[in-house]
């Protein structure tokens, strides 16, 4: 497998009365640049999929995917994004992808994922503290074509049905072992589970 990281950065922030999460600080360091450090030695090469204005992640040094598809249809629509870019820029085989407002991913991530695919199971997904988590996945960048038809002439946008049609696996991940015990795919989305992020990140950078 040849894979490239795609850290999905499209949602919309209604929880945190629409700033951006994903850009606010996290003791210094902004949830997505937590992310694209620990992703990047992971994979062949980083980019975000995000829509609007691309400077504001200029900090980052990484390329900008805007959605290809118009209108906010979701996380799958990044997911195409990702695979067309990956395919064509790197030759990549498969994308792994990350979401922005989760800054302790681990990682180990695509090691686990790449193990657990199959023929008959294509597309693997983290599950942790009894729950999957569908955008912490390994997509095969072969699927582009039906997943552009999936969003486009199906007009669907679930991502569970998706991967299931193609061979789902899941790959799971215990909570973390240190002292904070917290679950890898924490993710922020409203300002009482930034002050949970924040006493996460203290005690990973002591």
């Amino acid at each position: 497998m040849k894979i490239c990281g795609i850290i999905l950065a499209g949602g919309q922030s209604r929880r945190m009365g629409g700033r951006e999460k994903s850009l606010m600080q996290l003791k210094d360091i902004a949830p997505i640049e937590w992310v694209a450090q620990r992703l990047g030695p992971q994979v062949e090469t980083l980019a975000i999929n995000a829509n609007g204005d691309p400077d504001r992640f200029n900090f980052l040094g990484l390329p900008v995917l805007p959605d290809t598809i118009d209108g906010f249809v979701g996380p799958l629509a990044g997911v195409l994004s990702g695979m067309r870019w990956a395919a064509k820029e790197h030759d990549a085989t498969h994308i792994v992808t990350a979401a922005a407002d989760t800054p302790f991913i681990p990682k180990e991530l695509v090691a686990r994922l790449s193990k657990s695919v199959s023929p008959s199971k294509q597309i693997s997904m983290a599950h942790s503290n009894g729950r999957i988590h569908p955008v912490a996945a390994l997509w095969p960048c072969a699927l582009a074509d039906s997943l552009e038809n999936f969003l486009t002439v199906e007009d669907q946008r679930k991502i569970l049905v998706f991967a299931e049609r193609h061979g789902l696996t899941e790959t799971k991940f215990e909570l973390s072992n240190g002292p904070t015990g917290h679950d890898p795919f924490f993710n922020i989305n409203t300002p009482d589970d930034m002050v949970i992020a924040e006493e996460i990140a203290l005690g990973l950078l002591q």
